[in-house]
């Protein structure tokens, strides 16, 4: 059963019940990736690492290009 058919599945139970709507597939993504994001910064900050540009941090350690080579 697909995400889309479960939904249906259940918005059609819920107004059976007279119970509120399940969320909409989806609706919630950017919440979530929002939190995650916040949550690794935090965890960076935690272990003394630094919290943004980490990836390009490291990228330019490696291949000695950028600011932090110089």
């Amino acid at each position: 059963m697909s995400i889309t058919q479960q939904y249906l599945l259940d918005s059609y139970r819920a107004a059976q019940h007279g119970t509120p709507q399940p969320p909409a597939p989806g609706r919630h993504d950017w919440h979530v990736v929002r939190e995650l994001r916040d949550h690794r910064r935090s965890e960076a900050v935690a272990h003394e690492r630094p919290a943004r540009g980490r990836l390009r941090l490291a990228l330019s350690r490696l291949f000695g290009v950028g600011g932090a080579a110089h």
